[in-house]
């Protein structure tokens, strides 16, 4: 991404690459947690079980109109 800027070369160079750090640790913690958690169930808007859709009411001092 910035790689070829000079700013960025110094400060990879006096910091380490901390964003390929970053990006490293994230897909570590995401591998992990793949490991010990199941992926979500998949949900279906619509069908015997599903919820009904959560209706906007307006509180007290506020237009009876949407937000």
């Amino acid at each position: 991404m910035f790689q070829d800027t000079p700013i960025y070369t110094r400060l990879v160079a006096e910091r380490g690459d901390v964003p390929a750090r970053v990006r490293g640790e994230a897909e570590r913690i995401h591998h992990d947690l793949a490991r010990v958690m199941p992926p979500p169930a998949p949900h279906s808007a619509s069908g015997p079980g599903a919820a009904p859709a959560a209706q906007w009411v307006p509180g007290p001092g506020l237009p009876a109109g949407r937000p």
